[in-house]
């Protein structure tokens, strides 16, 4: 398992470049054929490919994906040991759990199918139809995001991203200053607004993060650009925060808002989780293991689209580590065989209905 996770660890697959996806979907289907004899398909989904293999039309979806957050080059060094900690770019978040998931699959006969996308870092914007749509016909859909300290995620947040433009008039900021509009003032007030919104204990986020304004020292800014990421357990907070944000009003009625984006992935709900999670520590205790434990967690993952198509999930049967988009991204190698043998009984215990 070591040595087939540094292989697809070296194949480093940014979500932006589409031919490192590429390679990252031969890679892992190279591992394929060494661990179980067999090839899966490189599918084709609105331009970008997923591994499928298995069952064509899976009862259980064993779900992963293979695109990370590190471009090329920018996790040093790219593969190392050291006692018991593996680490590399997208080892925890989630080369391992995908690893783990191919392992498990050896000797599973019955309608399951290993799946992973290449473009979750991102929002899975070309996967997530593709991923309600198998998941629709799933009676469980089993995610092998990372653990939260080996606890499984049986919550995650919904999220919504926004972008607020503030169209101004530029004028030279030590001539003639009364002249211009200026975007920068209008964009502060529009900060301190969406920052306002959060709820803190509906555990609901308001983010104000990457702020654009101006084009030189001495000209009076004539647009201002501010990124806003939103997070939330409740749907009905989404839909407050969404409100709020599109009917947001200039202070300076001289400028002008455009406001885009809306909800990306709608919240995990423990409703579409316990019941699979409950019977994870059934099988865990048939293996002697000690309790596994959940949580809900902020970040949010292709188990959320998985759930809003009204499949039952468990997140987070992925890697025992930590790190996940640091610098110090790390997994315990210790843990993989048995993570690895958990999943193998989940799905043998879930066919077995």
């Amino acid at each position: 398992m070591l040595s087939a996770l540094e292989k697809l660890v070296r194949s480093e697959s940014p979500t932006e470049d589409l031919a490192a996806c590429r390679e990252v979907m031969d890679c892992a289907n190279a591992i394929a054929e060494e661990v179980l004899g067999k090839s899966a398909q490189i599918r084709e989904v609105n331009g970008r490919p997923v591994f499928w293999l298995g069952a064509a039309q899976p009862e259980i979806v064993v779900l992963a994906h293979l695109d990370t957050v590190w471009p090329k080059g920018s996790f040093q060094p790219i593969w190392s040991i050291k006692d018991n900690c593996a680490s590399g770019p997208g080892v925890f978040d989630m080369k391992a759990g995908f690893i783990q998931a191919l392992y498990a699959m050896n000797g599973i006969e019955g309608s399951v199918a290993l799946v992973a996308t290449s473009d979750e870092e991102t929002g899975s914007a070309t996967s997530r139809d593709f991923i309600k749509e198998i998941s629709a016909k799933a009676k469980a859909v089993l995610v092998l995001e990372a653990s939260l300290g080996g606890k499984v995620k049986t919550g995650r947040k919904g999220t919504a991203m926004y972008q607020i433009s503030v169209h101004g008039k530029a004028s030279h900021a030590g001539l003639e200053p009364e002249k211009g509009i200026n975007a920068t003032v209008e964009i502060a007030h529009a900060i301190l607004a969406v920052s306002a919104l959060e709820n803190l204990e509906l555990g609901t986020t308001v983010v104000p993060t990457m702020l654009r304004s101006g084009n030189t020292t001495n000209t009076v800014p004539d647009l201002a650009v501010l990124d806003i990421d939103v997070r939330s357990f409740s749907t009905a907070e989404l839909t407050r925060i969404d409100a709020a944000i599109r009917n947001l009003m200039p202070v300076n009625s001289a400028t002008r808002y455009e406001i885009t984006g809306g909800l990306n992935r709608p919240p995990l709900e423990t409703t579409s989780t316990m019941a699979l999670y409950e019977r994870a520590e059934k099988v865990a205790r048939s293996l002697g293991m000690p309790q596994l434990g959940h949580a809900s967690v902020g970040g949010a993952s292709d188990g959320n689209f998985a759930a809003a198509a009204g499949a039952q999930v468990l997140d987070g049967l992925g890697a025992i580590g930590d790190g996940a988009h640091a610098g110090h991204e790390w997994v315990d190698i210790t843990t993989l065989d048995g993570r690895s043998a958990l999943l193998h009984a989940l799905i043998k215990d879930l066919l077995n209905d």
